[in-house]
């Protein structure tokens, strides 16, 4: 499905892209002859109102079946000139998203599946998970698996941790900088091992 916008007075009462989004994909459709299908989401997170993350019970003729995850690309500006205020284009995790930043509380309610997009996509949520779990460091070194370049012409992948009024900032090998590092969380770097030097201790003779 393709992008679909709308004026922020026609989502319905809701205020926010979430709540939006919530109430769109929590549904009954009653298909005649006894049939019906639908589907309830029971957890949710729009980070940054930029990716809506949502664990959602399928629900078939009042049965309740699989949990999967929808994402959904959204759109929030309600000072928009256009009146384009929000917009969203929708998807489920069987079409492998590129945005893989689900929230763990919602990856822990999915129900088993055999598609192997959703497999593939549920595999990369959790190993961005664990690389925003490792802890950065003041004074820590790093190496970064591919150099960056900077807007002083500077390009190199090795940098010390350097927490700056609460913030993470990096400086070069020679000791200049600080730089900031975009999504550094997201970024594959290890950890480089620093030599400790050992006072060495002279006992006098007896």
């Amino acid at each position: 499905m393709g992008w679909l916008f709308m004026s922020r007075f026609s989502m319905g009462g809701h205020a926010t892209p979430k709540a939006y989004l919530d109430d769109q994909f929590t549904y009954h459709r009653d298909l005649g002859a006894g049939q019906s299908h639908g589907m309830k989401v029971l957890a949710s997170s729009c980070l940054n109102n930029r990716v809506w993350y949502a664990a959602a019970q399928v629900i078939k003729n009042g049965k309740q079946g699989d949990i999967v995850a929808l994402v959904c690309l959204v759109r929030w500006n309600p000072k928009a000139r256009s009146g384009e205020h929000f917009g969203f284009k929708d998807m489920d995790e069987t079409v492998g998203p590129c945005e893989a930043e689900c929230p763990e509380r919602i990856l822990d309610l999915l129900t088993p599946t055999n598609y192997p997009h959703a497999i593939e996509w549920r595999a990369r949520c959790r190993a961005n998970l664990a690389l925003r779990r490792r802890e950065l460091k003041d004074g820590m070194r790093i190496k970064l698996a591919s150099p960056l370049t900077f807007i002083d012409g500077y390009e190199g992948d090795e940098f010390t941790v350097a927490k700056i009024g609460g913030k993470l900032r990096f400086r070069r090998p020679d000791g200049h900088g600080p730089y900031s590092i975009r999504g550094v969380r997201q970024l594959q770097w290890s950890a480089i091992a620093e030599t400790k030097v050992h006072k060495t201790v002279f006992t006098r003779a007896q």
